[in-house]
């Protein structure tokens, strides 16, 4: 029931406001305009101004931020569950410790919701440490605020945003696998070139082993031999380091 006169002539409309929860006890979904945004950024100036033009381009959501992961928790009980989280780097970079303790935290702090990340570099090395660390999107700060919104929209709607500037600087940088296969064998033993051409396809240990007609245990010993030769810590830093080789 909206509202319910009554009569007589001291009548006077009464508005009865209907129950925010269903009967099953559970809370009705929230409208788009509803749906909150959180913008993560240390920097005042900017999370404010970066608030204010996601509302203003019509992001269709609630949007609030915060200087810290501490501060939202403060705030946490009156605000709810955010659809997405926006964590705004500026010049820092996704590699740099300190950051990726920051972004671990998050992705840890809110489970299936996309976090995405805004910065100032469109670096490739960054780009896929952040797709490592489990964020739904990279936004470098050279493109517009029209694409920033379609890209929070598309991690929303279960998608992954990357730059194409950084899609072409790596289809790049593998190069021609005639050319990557010289420099590999320079490098590796043969078996050691044929399992860094798998991994720079991103291809998983079982699938390796498949195709190579190995153990998964025989190539896991591989990687660790390939991972000590280029002096890498995981199989992101070997495929950037290798592609970085062959486009040098």
């Amino acid at each position: 029931m909206i509202s319910s006169p009554t009569r007589g002539p001291n009548a006077k409309a009464v508005t009865l406001i209907p129950s925010a929860v269903t009967r099953d006890g559970a809370f009705p979904p929230r409208s788009n305009s509803e749906r909150l945004l959180i913008v993560f950024d240390s920097r005042a100036l900017s999370r404010e101004c970066f608030t204010e033009i996601l509302m203003a381009r019509g992001i269709d959501m609630q949007v609030k931020s915060f200087a810290s992961i501490e501060a939202w928790r403060a705030k946490k009980l009156e605000n709810g569950s955010p659809a997405a989280v926006i964590l705004s780097l500026g010049g820092r970079k996704v590699t740099e410790p300190t950051i990726e303790d920051e972004i671990q935290k998050l992705v840890g702090e809110f489970g299936s919701t996309p976090v995405v990340i805004v910065a100032d570099t469109d670096e490739l090395q960054q780009i896929v440490k952040a797709l490592e660390l489990g964020v739904k999107g990279y936004i470098p700060s050279s493109i517009g605020i029209e694409i920033c919104v379609e890209a929070i929209k598309l991690a929303l709607a279960g998608g992954v945003f990357v730059p194409a500037s950084s899609v072409l600087a790596m289809r790049q940088s593998i190069g021609s696998p005639a050319a990557s296969q010289n420099i590999l064998t320079g490098i590796f033993t043969a078996r050691q070139a044929e399992v860094v051409e798998a991994l720079r396809r991103g291809k998983a240990n079982k699938i390796i082993a498949y195709e190579l007609k190995l153990r998964e245990s025989t190539v896991k010993v591989h990687i660790r031999n390939i991972m000590k030769k280029v002096k890498a810590s995981n199989r992101t830093e070997v495929i950037y380091k290798i592609n970085d080789l062959i486009a040098h």
